[in-house]
């Protein structure tokens, strides 16, 4: 009891000591106000990397050490870009990004792999890709970048909403206390503004269901802002 009471004081006088600061700077309060925007991209970047296999590998029987008959990355790239042109991607908007292979098991081949980036503009492209592929020789297949020609007006709304969002709390906390919200004395914008796209990056190729892009459309935008205002008496 008697070291409950100590601690009672001991936060007593380090609110009293809190007060009297605030007092010599002026009155305020500070809080943050956060913000989430949802927008719904027109520009998805989906990256495809193909990869040489050997034709032994999908016969069901031979071993490893069996495999003799490597698919050329040529024939693989033919395959897939004959895909992407029926599921109505222009050449144009594949790009490549990287070609080569850095490692190998002692005493293997050399298997080349070649990574696509292709500019989208509707994720029914993705699912008419992941349906009609050939997935042998397909190493993975992920979502990237996703973007929206508008996204700077996006930004701006989602920080004018978390503005508003730590005026309305500082506004009823101060009020809560028989006092009056005053002007603004200081907007900081915290680092942690950003986005997350709203999907699980698909790393590899073990089936072609469409169904698994469902509901990965969208982007979402998350905004913080803290503001600190001065507290007037009413």
């Amino acid at each position: 009891m008697r070291t409950r009471l100590l601690f009672m004081l001991f936060l007593a006088g380090w609110a009293w000591g809190t007060a009297q600061a605030a007092t010599d700077e002026g009155r305020y309060i500070e809080v943050t106000g956060t913000s989430e925007v949802e927008i719904v991209p027109d520009e998805i970047h989906y990256i495809i990397e193909i990869k040489e296999y050997f034709a032994e590998e999908f016969d069901g029987k031979s071993k490893e050490e069996d495999y003799r008959t490597k698919v050329p990355l040529a024939r693989i790239e033919e395959g897939l870009r004959e895909t992407l042109r029926e599921a109505g991607v222009p050449d144009d908007a594949v790009r490549t990004q990287e070609i080569g292979d850095y490692w190998r098991e002692s005493g293997r081949e050399f298997l080349v792999s070649k990574r696509f980036d292709l500019t989208l503009t509707d994720f029914k492209q993705i699912d008419r890709i992941v349906r009609h592929v050939d997935t042998k020789g397909i190493h993975t297949m992920r979502i990237g970048e996703l973007k929206n020609k508008d996204m700077q007006l996006y930004h701006q709304k989602g920080k004018i909403a978390a503005l508003m969002a730590a005026r309305e709390k500082a506004a009823y906390l101060v009020e809560a206390l028989g006092q009056k919200l005053g002007g603004v004395e200081r907007i900081i914008e915290n680092g942690n503004n950003g986005f997350s796209p709203v999907f699980t990056a698909q790393s590899n190729v073990s089936s072609s269901d469409a169904a698994s892009f469902d509901g990965f459309r969208t982007i979402k935008n998350h905004y913080s802002m803290s503001v600190r205002f001065e507290i007037l008496d009413q």
